[in-house]
């Protein structure tokens, strides 16, 4: 094929048209003169146009390779416009893209997020492949050796594949040796404060109508707005007011071996609880024999829990049960149970004086994940002192208001007269202005936290919040961490949650667990065995007699009702 095989081909379009016009014309014949003509014609003037071309490239090009030449050349063209669209979008900010969250919440959950009511569904879908995390404020920037300097998330699965609800991503950890190998020689500089002091020996007395109790005290509004005017030197509130030392005689008391076990000097402990029996003991795994060594784990049970261990035969009198050394606390200030765990979960600092790092784990958890491990992730390497996972889907104070409301979490109106009243102090809905604070809603099942004035602070405030309003600490974190950071340089690393379900497995409450039907037995399904042929006739089968025959399939039927009962049990 040559060059004029594109005049043909382009011919073509003209020949259609002539005929087109020689029917409208009325002659079959002067239809088919005037298709000559044109043809003749419209050659003739592509001849004439061609002409000017080298008689090389007819030579070397023909029609189908110059059609592939100008494809390619577009094909560049296209390319080149949409890398230039692609990296535009990269580089235009928006909130989820900077947070880091959409990124990993089709892989994790696999379900909607709340950020589409901040961006919408369009930024939402611009998002949903990317995969960047934002290093927390102070995170130091890993060597060019460490083990973890090269890790990444991996994609997420097809959305035909994925699986709905949180689930754990990959967490890159050191080696157990390594990891302790990084634990700081010396405490965290604390900014501003550095001499925290607490009220004690208080008698008392209720004198406004905001919440408050005995066992925390009823600090006035003046007060708590003190208590954010971050000095040098300060005294707060800070529960256990009614004594001279926490735990004796000041409600949520120990006994007194315990009292001297909990004033001992520990580089790190793991601490949780279980109140009114509600769960059920998790017994840590993949602990190091170091950590085995060095770390205490203590478990604070109140009496009704303790009576129903001891009916269990699940304690005995070495107060220890697997890893966990069981402390039991008298006098609980506080009729419900969930409120009694804040006082563990939030002033482990009050109750463990002489602990550099604590790491808190509630009651239903179970830590498979070595402690120093756990550390060198989320504190050491990161230049942290106080870590906790965002809330997996909610990052908005008001949004998680109403969905505590909606599942009956709280009193409903006092939730509401709780969240009216940070509204009034300038509380807002979340919005890419916090940024880089990539939430307002913690996960706060975990608290990983050193020991320090500015940390204990924080939850001291944090306790007196719950203390005063509704016991949903989620509504109160970020009240307290806004108007501290406000004062100092401080921030609080927010990891990711499917992080925090890498290291510890949910599990349910014990009056759930009860509820739940008994595991079936698995059958075991054997392979029939082959008939006995021997000094028997092949072919031939022995009839049974009637009674003979009753009589069996009697057995058969009692058989299969014995099985069915032994199954159901």
């Amino acid at each position: 094929m040559n060059g004029g095989s594109l005049g043909l081909r382009t011919g073509s379009y003209g020949l259609l048209q002539n005929i087109n016009g020689a029917i409208a014309g009325g002659g079959i014949s002067k239809s088919l003169s005037n298709v000559r003509k044109s043809s003749t014609k419209m050659l003739s003037v592509i001849r004439e146009k061609e002409r000017p071309l080298p008689n090389a490239w007819y030579r070397y090009i023909g029609c189908r390779k110059f059609s592939m030449l100008l494809l390619i050349a577009f094909a560049l063209l296209v390319f080149a416009l949409g890398s230039f669209v692609v990296n535009k979008d990269s580089t235009s900010p928006n909130v989820l893209q900077r947070i880091g969250t959409l990124g990993i919440v089709p892989y994790v959950n696999g379900g909607h997020h709340e950020a589409s009511q901040i961006l919408g569904e369009k930024d939402k879908k611009k998002d949903e492949n990317r995969f960047q995390i934002p290093a927390f404020k102070g995170a130091s920037v890993l060597p060019f050796r460490h083990p973890c300097v090269n890790f990444t998330f991996p994609p997420p699965p097809p959305p035909t594949r994925r699986r709905l609800g949180p689930r754990p991503c990959p967490v890159c950890y050191l080696p157990v040796d390594q990891a302790i190998a990084s634990m700081p020689s010396s405490s965290s500089a604390s900014p501003v404060l550095h001499n925290l002091t607490y009220v004690l020996n208080e008698n008392p007395i209720k004198s406004e109508p905001h919440g408050g109790s005995d066992f925390g005290g009823y600090p006035s509004l003046k007060q708590r707005n003190d208590s954010f005017d971050i000095k040098e030197s300060m005294t707060v509130h800070c529960g256990f007011i009614k004594g001279s030392k926490p735990g004796h005689g000041t409600g949520f008391d120990f006994d007194e071996s315990d009292l001297a076990e909990l004033q001992q000097f520990h580089d790190i402990i793991v601490a949780s609880a279980i109140f009114g029996k509600y769960d059920v003991i998790q017994q840590p795994q993949n602990i190091s024999e170091e950590a085995k060594k060095n770390i205490p784990f203590y478990m604070f049970v109140d009496e009704e829990t303790e009576a129903f261990m001891k009916n269990r035969s699940i304690l005995c009198s070495s107060k220890r049960v697997g890893l966990w050394r069981i402390v039991v606390i008298h006098n609980v200030p506080y009729s419900d149970a969930r409120r009694n765990g804040k006082v563990p979960k939030l002033l482990l600092h009050r109750i463990f004086p002489n602990v550099r790092y604590s790491i808190w784990i509630d009651g239903k958890l179970q830590l498979v994940v070595d402690p120093y491990q756990v550390l060198e992730r989320f504190l050491w390497r990161q230049n942290a002192n106080f870590a906790i996972s965002r809330h997996y889907r909610r990052f908005d104070v008001f949004v998680e208001a109403e969905a505590n409301k909606a599942a009956g979490k709280y009193d409903n109106s006092s939730i509401d007269e709780q969240v009216d009243f940070y509204k009034k102090e300038g509380l807002t809905p979340y919005s890419e202005s916090k940024l880089p604070i990539t939430s307002d809603v913690p996960e706060g099942c975990v608290l990983i936290k050193e020991h320090i004035p500015i940390t204990n602070l924080f939850t001291c405030l944090w306790f007196n919040e719950v203390d005063r309003f509704t016991s949903r600490d989620q509504l109160s974190f970020a009240i307290v961490r806004d108007k501290i950071m406000t004062k100092v340089d401080w921030s609080i690393n927010m990891f990711l949650d499917c992080e925090r379900r890498n290291f510890v497995i949910q599990s349910y409450h014990r009056d759930l667990l009860e509820q739940m039907p008994p595991p079936v037995p698995a059958v075991v399904r054997r392979p029939p065995a082959l008939p006995n042929t021997r000094g028997k006739t092949p072919g031939k089968r022995i009839p049974r007699r009637g009674r003979d025959r009753r009589s069996g399939s009697s057995r058969h039927r009692k058989a299969a009702a014995s099985n069915r009962d032994r199954n159901f049990f």
